[in-house]
């Protein structure tokens, strides 16, 4: 049996692409063996592992409201003194609703999802591969805590923050599992997003903020990206790699949800049926 590993993206509401692109892989017949998942593809990983059906998954999140991942801190109106401009509290009780699982042995799915430790900067693993001995809410808050908008997770000590700030795909904590198949779905931050089209208001702070968290994680990802290119041809593992189109600033349009899983079941269903022709050539 093919192994396949689901790499899932961050990239707030645009995260919704994964779940079409996964209903593509499967029905090629190709079923995910193991998900990993950095920041809100973390929490999509969290809930197919969970054993959600897509079209439940998909209902979870169409739920959401902006007022439950941004509910704005009192402590923002201290400005630089502020630890966040969003409370955790309602985004770690939305998390819950989303999962239907407490611990990492509750899922009928590996799964293992990425965070940054603040102090030596490391690429920090939970779940498969990590520490799976904490609280699966805790661990998908600390994927999630993206400086600016939300305080560091703090774990026995630690502080960890979004995962993205090391590795916004996680393509090579996916090859750590030994898998025939890295299926990556990516929607976060690039040089190919299209340019905001102004219908979102960003605090002038805020927008300058996410410029430049967008380089460095483009940046990361386009080196990745170029490493895993530059492998010889047929090497293992396959890598499939679907990019659906992404625009800037909007990362908390969760009325595009729809729009964003049929983008991926569109752009994830056109890779898969090339990568058929592809096999079948002589």
């Amino acid at each position: 049996m093919t192994k396949v590993v689901c790499a899932l993206s961050g990239g707030g509401a645009k995260t919704a692409a994964h779940l079409g692109a996964v209903r593509a892989l499967r029905e090629t017949g190709l079923v995910p063996a193991h998900y990993v998942g950095t920041s809100m593809g973390a929490i999509i990983a969290a809930v197919l592992a969970a054993g959600c059906s897509l079209e439940e998954a998909r209902r979870l999140l169409s739920d959401l409201r902006l007022r439950d991942l941004a509910a704005p801190a009192p402590s923002a109106l201290l400005g630089y003194f502020s630890r966040g401009l969003f409370r955790p509290g309602p985004f770690r009780r939305a998390v819950a609703r989303l999962v239907p699982a407490r611990r990492f042995a509750d899922l009928e799915v590996a799964l293992t999802i990425t965070a940054v430790d603040t102090e030596t900067g490391e690429l920090a693993l939970f779940g498969t591969g990590g520490r799976d001995d904490v609280p699966l809410v805790d661990a998908l808050y600390a994927a999630c805590a993206l400086p600016v908008y939300y305080p560091p997770a703090e774990i026995d000590g630690r502080r960890y923050v979004d995962g993205g700030v090391r590795a916004v795909l996680p393509l090579d904590t996916a090859a750590r599992f030994a898998p025939d198949v890295v299926f990556a779905v990516d929607v976060g931050p690039s040089w190919r997003e299209l340019p905001a089209d102004g219908t979102t208001r960003v605090p002038p702070l805020v927008r300058q903020s996410g410029q430049v968290q967008r380089i460095l994680m483009a940046a990361y990802a386009e080196e990745m990206l170029g490493r895993w290119a530059a492998r010889p041809v047929n090497a293992d593992p396959e890598l499939i790699l679907v990019q659906p189109p992404v625009r800037a600033e909007t990362t908390f349009r969760l009325d595009l949800v729809g729009a964003y899983e049929a983008d991926g079941y569109r752009t994830a269903a056109q890779v898969l049926a090339e990568r058929g022709a592809r096999r079948d050539m002589p």
